[in-house]
């Protein structure tokens, strides 16, 4: 059992958001907080859970299996979220697990990912990743390729894939200006696709992590994965 007190830094983290969003303008409750337990046990999901927490983000498929499987099995329902990037070969897994993917990256996953759902008879949220820092390899680094995506959705090439919005990380820096830059271009985009798609229910901007999701609630963030704040520093070697 992790020595960290889950529930304590949970109430803290939700205490930081209502506070964020107070003081921009926001109502308090304006923003979900994904709990994001990747490296952390299923005990420390149950801890959260016992909290109150119901939302969670996992970055590897194949760890969340194990991990959801377990906290299930001792009486919990979470909702999983897949926040980190999927190789083809881990699409049906995340789809058979998670209510949501919020890492769609590349018009690959959605197409891999339709096949699949197809088969389930099932429907699945995504949220569209944008590279918005140099940090980070993955994500659309295009907007006509991201705008070819939504077209393909509209159309109704993938009737079992629900787009409900935009998730980016920021750059891991100290300069307060280009984290707002990266915040601000994924909300501007996301006011541009409500626009041009304005049949497609793209709401949802999952951006702000552990060390800048004030900022993001700042810029308009509707959904903040916060991991390091909540269950301590991760255990690599899990």
């Amino acid at each position: 059992m992790s020595l960290v007190n889950i529930a304590e830094n949970l109430e803290r983290v939700r205490e930081e958001i209502r506070n964020a969003c107070i003081s921009s303008g926001r109502k308090e409750n304006e923003v979900l907080l994904c709990a994001v337990s990747k490296f952390h046990p299923a005990e420390d999901v149950v801890e959260a859970m016992k909290s109150g927490q119901v939302l969670f983000g996992e970055n590897r498929v194949q760890e969340a299996c194990e991990k959801f499987t377990q906290v299930e099995a001792m009486g919990f329902t979470p909702d999983l979220h897949i926040i980190g990037n999927l190789q083809t070969n881990k699409i049906k897994k995340a789809c058979e697990i998670a209510s949501c993917i919020q890492s769609v990256d590349r018009e690959d996953v959605l197409r891999e990912a339709e096949k699949h759902l197809a088969r389930m008879n099932r429907c699945l949220e995504v949220y569209f990743e944008l590279h918005t820092a140099e940090d980070s390899k993955s994500g659309y680094g295009s907007e006509d390729d991201l705008l070819r995506s939504c077209e393909n959705i509209a159309s109704g090439l993938y009737p079992h894939i629900v787009p409900k919005g935009l998730m980016t990380m920021a750059p891991f820096t100290d300069d307060e200006r280009l984290v707002r830059s990266s915040f601000q271009k994924t909300r501007i985009l996301r006011d541009r696709l409500n626009r041009e798609f304005p049949n497609l229910p793209i709401q949802v901007l999952s951006m702000g992590m552990s060390g800048d999701y004030k900022i993001a609630i700042e810029e308009g963030s509707t959904m903040v994965r916060v991991g390091t704040a909540i269950f301590g520093e991760r255990n690599y070697s899990r």
